[in-house]
């Protein structure tokens, strides 16, 4: 791997992780990004341009496109390359914006034995002991009466106090969290004060004018590199940023590139509420894939038949992160398949579907990762530990295309700073710009 490649990619990688704290900061982060590239954003409201650019009728050869929509915490961006058909197939970079924490609940303002604390409740599966002691923020969203959303974060604001071990002696025999009790953060002192209200005036608008709020915690300390060479990196939400990011710079650099013998239309699908079981209309059970490609293909000409021919030849990457052997926890992983930081991204196998890989999506892989000159590595669960899942099964079940489980292998995942290799996020990305080439 080129050193200044690499140094690149996880200097704008590190950047991107501080600029989204929030499925809805990763999300207009993303759509930023996409606008430089000279993406045009569509609104699910309106009618959309036919045959690629509106200028041409459906039944004649697409002019190449470049498009993105959003939809809640979720983005899906798309490459209609010229000459696209109401047949031409997908090829779907699958991934998601959300990440374990801890969400703001209604009257989420305490005073507490002199203490004043902000009620949360449990996002997703955090490590929850990984999130004591560390300064955290409060990001997300605000919604006025009028409906319009404002984003907004408060910076180091929170934080979950351990309780010193001279009231617990025995706390390193085994720590035990009260996910009601022992995880409410402390913002402040005294009796008097209102956490709404702060953010509101943070995001600029009256507090009598918030209706509605979706706002998570999130870590604030910075990325950062370390170890032998600094290869090596922390940070927090890499599950599932690294794949966000990575398919967002894929997607740019194939809409920078030459598209004259590109035979299908490539997709970055990042969803939100993964962590969560992706049962939203903005996550990966959904129907917000399906709508999505459906548009696209009417614009192109295509009926419901045709839609069935492009999904048949179609092709998901769902790419979420993996983990990497635990050199102290080796037993909890196959005793074969002991994948390495560094290793390259991996392949992720399950005999009972909790990952979609099967043997062409092994082979359509090995491809993609030789086009791109990257190695990758196989991962599955030691029988005794219960396998997680990811979108790709769901993605498989609700279109009927082939799908593949891939991503960059962790330690620590689900904590609130999680830990990898510095060459395999940049190995990810090339192996989804192999993908979306045709490999």
């Amino acid at each position: 791997m080129d050193a200044h490649i690499t140094d690149a990619y996880i200097d704008d990688f590190a950047r991107f992780i501080e600029a989204s704290p929030s499925s809805y900061h990763a999300v207009a982060e993303a759509a930023r990004r996409l606008d430089e590239a000279g993406f045009s954003r569509l609104d699910e409201t309106s009618e959309w341009p036919a045959a690629g650019d509106g200028d041409q009728a459906a039944s004649e050869p697409a002019a190449s496109a470049r498009n993105y929509v959003v939809r809640d915490g979720a983005l899906i961006a798309w490459l209609t390359p010229a000459g696209a058909t109401k047949t031409t197939p997908f090829r779907v970079l699958g991934s998601h914006t959300d990440s374990p924490g801890f969400k703001l609940k209604p009257k989420p303002t305490i005073a507490n034995r002199g203490w004043l604390q902000a009620g949360v409740e449990v996002y997703g599966g955090p490590l929850l002991n990984s999130w004591l002691d560390r300064e955290l923020e409060l990001a997300g969203r605000l919604v006025t009466h009028d409906g319009r959303e404002h984003l907004v974060r408060t910076g180091p604001y929170l934080r979950i106090p351990q309780l010193a071990i001279h009231l617990d002696r025995e706390v390193n025999s085994g720590l035990v969290l009260d996910k009601q009790r022992h995880m409410t953060p402390v913002f402040g002192v005294g009796h008097a004060g209102d956490l709404l209200a702060h953010l509101a005036h943070l995001a600029g608008v009256p507090a009598w004018d918030v209706a509605g709020y979706d706002l998570l915690t999130a870590n604030t300390q910075a990325p950062a590199r370390f170890g032998k060479d600094g290869e090596l990196f922390a940070a927090g939400r890499m599950d599932n940023l690294s794949s966000v990011y990575a398919g967002l710079v894929a997607l740019i650099a194939a809409a920078e590139g030459s598209q004259a013998e590109q035979q299908h239309i490539s997709v970055l699908a990042a969803f939100d509420h993964e962590e969560l079981g992706s049962e939203s209309r903005s996550g990966a059970s959904g129907p917000l894939l399906d709508d999505v490609l459906s548009r696209i293909g009417a614009g192109l000409g295509a009926t419901s038949s045709d839609r069935l021919r492009a999904y048949a030849a179609s092709w998901c990457l769902s790419a979420d992160a993996g983990h990497a052997v635990h050199p102290n926890y080796p037993e909890r992983h196959d005793p074969v398949n002991t994948p390495i930081a560094g290793g390259g991204p991996l392949l992720k196998i399950n005999a009972n579907q909790r990952y979609a890989t099967d043997a062409f999506g092994a082979a359509l892989w090995a491809r993609a990762c030789e086009r791109a000159g990257v190695s990758y590595q196989e991962f599955v669960s030691n029988n005794a530990v219960p396998c997680g899942s990811t979108i790709g099964p769901l993605t498989a079940t609700r279109l009927g295309i082939r799908t593949v489980d891939v991503g960059v292998p962790l330690l620590s995942m689900h904590s609130a700073r999680e830990l990898c290799h510095v060459n395999d996020p940049v190995a990810l990305s090339a192996a989804i710009g192999a993908f979306f080439a045709g490999a």
